[in-house]
């Protein structure tokens, strides 16, 4: 009997085509820039407004006539800018470190601890933000001036915190649920204390959620208006939004609003809070993403 070798089967001579990258939609690209443009430009014009002098503040252009760097000079020689400035980052710098460090805490007991009607608790930590500042400006002036915080930084972080620490809280205590609690087990188990496993383990892994919340916290401390203004009378205390809502032009008998030297301050105390968002982008968007997805 004659033996065969079994038939090997040919090749397919086609190819698996590999699958082509989606391409984008030219609409989507149209509307991504649209965006971008549409963000970008009260800025740009900021910048624009900040870089005349004189006449040029009236032409109506997109780019100076002539380009100075004049008035950006002036409101460093302006003592008010300057210490609303230091005031500034003081008081913004006090309120989110205070902020994260009682938040945290309420978080975490928020997130961890078991007892009744934690979901009533944190409901009413919420509403606190419902509240508008304004709707306890007036009350906060007349207790102030009673016992004597009127006009000091102190006067400010307090208020601050108020609605500062209800946004972190909240951010916390989403962030603090997504972490295992295995880890915390372990660590306890290992001898830690709660404080230990506290310190040590979770707030390492919360780093993301800690960044948002502290970020959040500055920008509204920095960005501050309306209380800056009302609890505070001279540069003792004054924040640098309320000082650039005080410039006038003394050339013009103290009515007149400066448009170049306003321009050139908004500029430089946006690039404080530019440089953080940049800085810490990735943490920012993992907090803020935390949770989003399970599985």
């Amino acid at each position: 009997m004659s033996t065969q070798a079994p038939a090997v089967p040919r090749r397919s001579r086609k190819r698996r085509r590999k699958p082509r990258a989606e391409r984008t939609s030219p609409v989507l690209w149209i509307g991504v820039v649209f965006v971008v443009l549409f963000s970008l430009f009260p800025f740009y014009w900021l910048v624009n407004i900040s870089l005349r002098s004189g006449q040029d503040l009236s032409v109506a252009s997109l780019y100076p006539p002539s380009p100075t760097l004049d008035s950006y000079g002036d409101i460093f020689r302006n003592d008010d800018f300057v210490a609303g400035l230091r005031n500034s980052v003081i008081v913004s710098t006090a309120t989110t470190a205070l902020s994260l460090l009682v938040g945290s805490f309420a978080a975490y007991a928020l997130a961890r601890l078991r007892f009744k009607r934690k979901f009533l608790i944190l409901a009413l930590i919420l509403s606190v933000t419902t509240f508008p500042p304004i709707a306890i400006a007036l009350p906060i002036f007349q207790l102030w001036t009673d016992i004597g915080l009127n006009n000091t930084l102190i006067g400010l972080i307090i208020p601050y915190l108020t609605f500062a620490l209800p946004l972190t809280t909240y951010i916390l205590t989403s962030f603090f649920r997504e972490i295992p609690r295995d880890l915390e087990e372990a660590a306890l188990v290992d001898g830690a204390t709660r404080f230990q496993a506290f310190r040590k383990v979770i707030v390492p892994l919360a780093a993301p959620g800690m960044a948002t919340a502290g970020i959040l916290t500055f920008i509204f401390a920095w960005n501050e208006f309306l209380l800056a203004t009302t609890l505070t009378t001279t540069n003792a205390a004054r924040t640098v939004p309320a000082a650039v809502g005080n410039f006038n032009d003394t050339a013009a008998g103290g009515y007149a609003q400066p448009i170049g030297l306003i321009a050139a301050a908004s500029v430089v105390i946006s690039i404080p809070l530019i440089v953080l968002v940049l800085m810490f982008q990735k943490r920012i968007v993992q907090g803020l993403t935390a949770g989003a997805v399970k599985g």
